[in-house]
């Protein structure tokens, strides 16, 4: 009984799996000359006030090169407002800050800590750009990102603009895992923005009309994801989201399994609650592409990693089992010999083996996108061979802390 449910699982999460992959190709060759055309730079008409918010808590070590990058934007620096927010660190960072006290350009803040949205809120009744966005502590901005960003203004209905995130001076394994991971995130959500279905914010540099404050309120705690439920509120509001995938912002990204492990069980931690929080955008044709499948998908991914999790544990045990049975029953046997006819041909195989060719199909392009030409290197293998063996673990985490109310901290 259990094999028969096993087996049915199976092939439904290889079709919808299948079903998202074609999909975003087929989305993405529809759009193809579209996205040549927004590739190519276009200097701005004019250049409206603009405030960048910068919360930080501890973050000594990374603070400074990501305040010189916001210095070094190609932007008017008489157009351009920069407000570092301090959310009552316990390291040297507001010791660091002290060196920007008499700048003209960077305004520095201090408050007791009480966590990132209420930095960010505290930082929107001090701004007075036209537009206003944020850039995480430990992100670093592209000279031209900002100038990028604005051209997508151009069109009034556009009411916030996310920039490509890519992964800053990736040197281990993990790392260069993330590499990719966050190659294939700027095609995803250039692929999001064709479908209207943008659902982060992200912190690293995502960009608003101050009216967006206005219209739907300030940041909310939104269980330490403020940046997904802001998006998620824009969306049920029918509030225009696109992305610039020419707009490059770096991070940084986690160096350990440990700290990797916590940031993406947050995120997933999250994702989770804001969905419920939002649960009337699902399977809601009122609300687009975003309500009747994007979402949808998202939740039935996270299953079905958890699933195919299990699913690798209990076939490995129970072959496994038949070897031991076997060694006990008929002793060691050993042989050099192969044949085909012990390949399996099951359509589970040969729908997994499509799927993997799909998913290196959109890393190409993926590649494509983020570089401009496609290369192959080592960090394709890492991703190809390990990720999708360690994401279930912070999938099955941030769900089993969802399903019994255990809040998930920041740091």
């Amino acid at each position: 009984m259990f094999g028969a449910i096993s087996e049915v699982l199976v092939y439904v999460s290889l079709f919808f799996s299948l079903f998202f992959e074609i999909f975003l190709l087929i989305t993405y060759f529809e759009k193809r000359s579209t996205l040549k055309v927004q590739s190519e730079y276009k200097e701005p008409a004019h250049f409206p006030t603009v405030s960048i918010m910068v919360p930080c808590y501890n973050e000594e070590e990374t603070i400074l090169k990501t305040l010189s990058s916001l210095l070094m934007l190609d932007y008017p620096k008489d157009k351009l407002e920069i407000l570092v927010i301090d959310d009552g660190s316990s390291d040297n960072t507001l010791k660091i800050l002290d060196q920007f006290n008499s700048s003209n350009q960077i305004k520095v803040y201090s408050k007791p800590n009480g966590g990132k949205y209420t930095a960010l809120n505290f930082g929107l009744q001090k701004t007075s750009g036209e537009f206003v966005g944020c850039l995480d502590a430990d992100s670093f901005v592209e000279k031209s990102a900002l100038k990028r960003i604005m051209n997508h203004f151009n069109d009034a209905e556009t009411m916030a603009v996310t920039p490509a995130v890519r992964v800053h001076d990736p040197k281990n394994v993990l790392e260069l895992m993330q590499k990719v991971e966050y190659a294939w995130g700027i095609f995803y959500r250039k692929m999001l923005d064709y479908l209207g279905a943008i659902f982060v914010t992200p912190g690293p540099f995502s960009i608003y009309r101050r009216e967006v404050f206005s219209l739907i309120g300030d940041y909310r705690h939104a269980h330490n994801t403020e940046d997904l439920e802001i998006a998620l509120r824009m969306q049920a509001n029918h509030l225009k989201i696109v992305n610039a995938h020419d707009a490059i912002v770096y991070t940084v990204a986690p160096k350990t399994l440990k700290t990797l492990y916590k940031q993406r069980r947050r995120w997933t931690y999250g994702f989770l609650n804001n969905s419920l929080d939002y649960k009337f955008l699902f399977l809601n044709k009122k609300y687009g592409n975003i309500g009747l499948y994007i979402l949808p998908m998202a939740i039935i991914s996270i299953f079905s990693s958890i699933f195919f999790l299990f699913s690798l544990f209990w076939s490995n045990a129970v072959r496994a089992q038949e070897s031991i049975t076997k060694l006990m029953t008929i002793g060691p046997e050993f042989s050099l010999s192969f044949d085909w006819f012990f390949v399996s041909s099951s359509a589970a195989i040969f729908l997994t083996v499509v799927g993997i060719a799909l998913i290196i199909c959109i890393l190409v392009l993926s590649r494509r996108l983020t570089d401009g030409h496609f290369y192959f290197s080592m960090d394709i293998i890492y991703f190809l061979a390990f990720y999708s063996f360690i994401v279930p673990f912070w999938l099955l985490s941030a769900l089993f802390n969802t399903i019994f109310s255990r809040s998930v901290a920041w740091k």
